[in-house]
């Protein structure tokens, strides 16, 4: 049966194709696609590709960008989900806006008393409910690797989260898993990081400390470490990384033990807490 969608589609990557040069430069740039199955990776291709036209990527001065430039970011937005239908996840926003480095963005909190606070922070990137998602470039290029860090993941969960609503670290969870299980897996890791900290603010965590901040920076945290630092989540809140295998339906620390085991030079880079900036 014809479908306009389909057909769309496949317009679309006719008329926007990526050569091989271009991929294999967008390759070299990302380890975390390493060990991905080259049907997984034409899709991921495919989609990245789909992204760059659907969404306008706007550069403010002092950012200049090449295709596979843009193309290196649409595939870090794209990468989480590569296993899930295409069902529009990024709905709700048309465009990301880089920064030639960190911005200052005013901030305002209600604490539990009432009491409204107000503040200008530095960040190196933030996704707004109903609007763009706004990234530094610096941070976007530092992105791709095994390290702990990945702007474009983290900001990109955080609009997975808005699908409900304000942002609280719960997306919409597939109809295999339940809420009770996710509440579960997250509140007590959060707690726990949150315990940990409150015993000593300068303690070194297992993940980066700025998934205590709330419940939506805990996901976007976690989020961007099931894909940079697998192994590094796995081990310290198992059951978090058990939920988020579930939601985005991928196992990349399967993968990188894979890496690791096949070759035995492949090394992960230490974190450098370089996500501690996100938005």
């Amino acid at each position: 049966m014809w479908s306009f969608h389909a057909w769309r589609r496949q317009r679309i990557l006719a008329r926007h194709p990526v050569d091989a040069a271009t991929w294999q430069a967008v390759r070299q740039a990302l380890p975390i696609l390493d060990g991905l199955a080259e049907a997984d990776l034409q899709r991921l291709r495919e989609r990245a590709q789909l992204f760059v036209h659907a969404k306008h990527i706007s550069a403010l001065p002092g950012v200049e960008l090449d295709f596979s430039e843009r193309l290196i970011l649409a595939v870090q937005a794209e990468l989480p989900l590569l296993q899930l239908d295409e069902l529009n996840w990024y709905q709700g926003f048309h465009e990301l806006i880089l920064y030639p480095d960190d911005f200052i963005s005013p901030q305002r909190h209600r604490d539990a008393s009432g009491v409204e606070h107000e503040w200008d922070g530095e960040h190196s990137g933030e996704a707004w409910q109903q609007g763009p998602v706004i990234l530094a470039w610096p941070g976007v290029r530092a992105s791709g690797g095994w390290d702990g860090y990945n702007l474009v993941i983290h900001e990109l969960a955080h609009k997975l989260d808005m699908l409900n609503g304000d942002a609280n670290g719960l997306p919409p969870l597939h109809n295999n898993m339940r809420v009770g299980d996710w509440a579960q897996a997250m509140q007590s890791a959060f707690d726990q990081l949150n315990a940990t900290l409150d015993a000593n603010p300068d303690a070194e965590t297992a993940i980066d400390p700025y998934a205590a901040e709330n419940p939506a920076e805990f996901f976007a945290v976690t989020s961007e470490y099931f894909f940079s630092a697998p192994d590094l989540l796995a081990e310290a809140f198992p059951a978090v990384y058990a939920q988020l295998a579930l939601f985005y339906r991928q196992d990349p620390h399967t993968r990188l033990q894979g890496l690791l085991a096949a070759h035995p030079d492949y090394r992960t880079p230490p974190n450098d807490g370089q996500s501690a900036t996100n938005g």
